[in-house]
């Protein structure tokens, strides 16, 4: 929830400042709000949502509060068994009018609160009527208000396919939360789901978007569908499904749907309910999977290199150790000599400290120490890499696995504040990740191995 809530809105009398507070503070377990990639322009009304036109704005936990984050209901008629805001669930309902959300909305970003907007809604009624108010909302904010900010909606499953593509043509995002990896799990925990009704509207957009960049290319229609694409998001921990399992439905999201992200969420219980757990799954975990996902989207890694179907990643040390570690016969790689997708797969070198390398060793020898000034995290790199055949790392695996390990999972490690690099005061129940280092902080936030 953002902190500017807590403080009177002078002008804000078009929603009660009790309706805001149960609004935002209901959609604050929606992660995957983060805004990105769009191409709409500012044609002569109010806010720009192009390419780096949404500001990012970050809070020390690493939650992101660009966007008034924001549901237009949270009396939903569902009732999922993870969901604070259940039918069955005893808690304060509100529901904002289109015009409302409209009205806070370009206040808020006339009073550089805000950049864009995340709109979300519980099934209020029935997925048709629900639809209808989000879609009301994002064409009134477009062709009445003039808002030509970043808007990313959340869709509705079961509601009438005219009306997400009608939607698709205002907003600049659109995302349908899988929620939960299997069929089984979802009949388990949302029995009003199912994993037909949350792909199907996504396979869809995604044709109809394929369709009309085609349609534009041809000059045979303007404007904008989904510039920014779609996202989803995943609960993890809430039911027994595996990383591996996790991990090829999300590769399978990429490769069909032309996904821009997958999200995940470490179950948390906020709810009680006997087929819920009782404990936090945990920010590791959610973590690990964080690099996973960055090795299949950015490194040219399969799902099935980096984890079996019913195994989880290694908490140990990072997907791309894990991989390297299982694969030792391919190390160590020369720096002068490797290609680009070799030094892609060596621990600590990321996609920039690749391009680095590839550009400087044109013009010269490289040595450890032009790793060095490079950046290059050379305590994970040194033990699979050579520098003009000099070899500075452990001489077996199971020194390198000891050295991985403690570099990463120390007994006296902490989780630090990703931004001052100040301790965190917060207690973590399970394995505090270490970022020893700035080098390994910024790598934490950009998803660098």
């Amino acid at each position: 929830m953002f902190d500017f809530l807590f403080v009177p809105l002078y002008n804000i009398d078009m929603i009660t400042q009790e309706k805001l507070t149960i609004l935002t503070e209901s959609a604050k377990y929606d992660v995957s709000c983060s805004s990105s990639g769009s191409a709409r322009k500012n044609a002569g009304g109010v806010g720009n949502g192009y390419i780096a036109g949404c500001c990012h704005s970050f809070t020390p936990d690493g939650r992101c509060v660009s966007l008034l984050k924001i549901l237009l209901s949270n009396d939903c008629v569902y009732d999922c068994k993870y969901c604070p805001n259940r039918v069955s669930a005893d808690v304060p309902r509100a529901t904002a009018t289109p015009d409302e959300i409209c009205e806070l909305t370009m206040d808020f970003y006339k009073r550089n609160y805000i950049e864009g907007l995340f709109l979300s809604s519980a099934v209020t009624k029935n997925p048709d009527f629900t639809m209808e108010q989000l879609l009301l909302v994002v064409k009134k904010l477009r062709t009445e208000y003039g808002f030509h900010g970043y808007i990313h909606l959340k869709g509705i499953p079961k509601a009438d396919p005219a009306l997400n593509r009608s939607a698709a043509l205002y907003a600049d995002r659109m995302s349908y939360n899988v929620e939960l990896p299997t069929e089984k799990s979802l009949k388990l925990l949302a029995p009003q789901k199912s994993k037909e009704s949350l792909l199907l509207p996504m396979k869809t957009l995604t044709r109809e978007r394929a369709q009309f960049v085609e349609e534009k290319r041809k000059k045979q229609v303007s404007g904008h569908f989904l510039p920014a694409g779609q996202t989803t998001q995943m609960i993890v921990g809430a039911t027994p499904e595996a990383d591996g399992q996790i991990l090829r439905l999300t590769q399978a999201l990429y490769r069909k749907m032309q996904l821009k992200r997958v999200y995940y969420s470490s179950y948390v219980p906020v709810v009680q309910d006997s087929l819920l757990p009782d404990k936090c799954t945990g920010q590791l975990r959610e973590h690990r999977l964080y690099q996973a996902d960055w090795l299949l989207r950015f490194y040219g890694f399969s799902v099935e290199e980096i984890v079996t179907e019913g195994e989880n990643l290694a908490l140990e040390y990072d997907p791309k150790c894990a991989w390297a570690l299982k694969n030792m016969h391919l190390f160590p790689v020369e720096i002068n000599r490797a290609s680009l997708e070799e030094l892609l797969r060596v621990p600590g070198i990321g996609g920039r400290s690749a391009q680095k390398i590839i550009q400087a060793r044109a013009y010269t020898t490289l040595t450890f120490e032009s790793l060095v000034k490079m950046r290059v995290a050379l305590k994970r790199a040194k033990h699979f890499i050579t520098c003009n055949g000099k070899f500075f790392g452990a001489k077996n695996e199971t020194a390198v696995r000891g050295l991985l390990i403690s570099a990463e999972n120390g007994e006296n490690a902490v989780q630090e504040n990703l931004f001052s690099l100040l301790p965190d005061t917060g207690a973590v129940s399970e394995k505090k990740i270490l970022f020893s280092d700035r080098q390994n902080a910024l790598s934490a936030l950009t998803g660098e191995l």
